[in-house]
């Protein structure tokens, strides 16, 4: 480096050329997120901040964003939060990613009124709290195995301004779980393991729990097939967003259960990712 002043365009081509000589292919705007965070700034701003310069240490702590993502460190993780359904939730490595695919699940869910809702699974919370902010007279209840997911998802329902409106259960599926509800849904771990090895190292980053049931990626929905019905009001419907090949599998499940109306639903991009079926009335 000179000993001229370091400004946000000298830094981003410091980094991209540390880039380069590590061998990493990363896309630039990913870099100018990465030093805008170190600076606490909008990304948007660099632009118009292209001369001013860079303190040393923003410098520094930027390099170090830098190499964590060089490893496949997930971009939410370092940042520590992912939008979702035009929220930003805080998430970590404790927690499963929300994914634009999910949102399939909440449009679906939001095409019908709902009062008592039930989130098998919660993660970061992103279901239930977008389905409870969305519809400020609803109710619901999260479980999730993982007391550090339940940590992160309370705080997140503390941050929209709906913890007074929801409950967070430790519990395996619905083992801990009374009362009937008018909505179930869940995210379940639905990659198989022999698949685990397609994985990113990104995606690795993840709770390997949130991902996997070490199995053929199909307990949790045989478990959810079983048990929600008991929970599910006359005419509710159960609703589990699933792998793009498992529709057929977990529709069979659902019909199996006795439930009603099962239908497949795609996400935006045409593949299947919810499954919808309905409790007799």
């Amino acid at each position: 480096m000179s000993d001229q002043p370091l400004t946000v365009t000298t830094a981003l081509r410091a980094l991209k050329s540390e880039m380069d000589y590590d061998g990493v292919n990363l896309p630039m705007n990913e870099l100018r997120m990465l030093l805008a965070h170190a600076m606490g700034i909008d990304p948007a701003r660099l632009t118009l901040m292209a001369q001013d310069e860079v303190a040393p240490e923003h410098f520094q702590e930027a390099r170090r964003l830098y190499t964590r993502r060089s490893l496949g460190v997930p971009m939410s993780h370092i940042r520590g939060y992912r939008d979702f359904y035009g929220r930003r939730f805080t998430v970590s490595d404790k927690v499963l990613d929300p994914r634009p695919d999910t949102e399939a699940l909440i449009a679906l869910a939001l095409q019908e009124p709902f009062s008592e809702v039930l989130d098998l699974g919660t993660g970061s919370g992103c279901i239930l709290i977008t389905l409870l902010a969305e519809r400020p007279e609803a109710m619901g209840i999260a479980t999730d195995l993982s007391t550090d997911a339940l940590t992160v998802a309370e705080a997140n329902a503390d941050k929209f301004e709906v913890l007074e409106r929801a409950a967070f259960l430790h519990s395996d599926w619905l083992d801990s779980v009374g009362g009937q509800f008018d909505l179930i849904v869940s995210n379940p771990p639905y990659i198989a393991l022999d698949e685990m090895q397609d994985l990113s190292a990104e995606v690795l980053h993840e709770p390997r729990m949130a991902l996997t049931d070490e199995g053929d990626g199909l307990s949790a929905y045989r478990t959810i097939a079983q048990e929600a019905p008991k929970h599910l009001e006359p005419g509710a419907r159960l609703m589990v967003e699933i792998g793009p090949t498992q529709g057929r599998a977990v529709s069979e499940l659902f019909r199996r259960a006795r439930l009603e109306d099962v239908q497949v639903h795609p996400d935006l991009d045409g593949r299947d990712r919810v499954v919808l079926g309905r409790n007799p009335v």
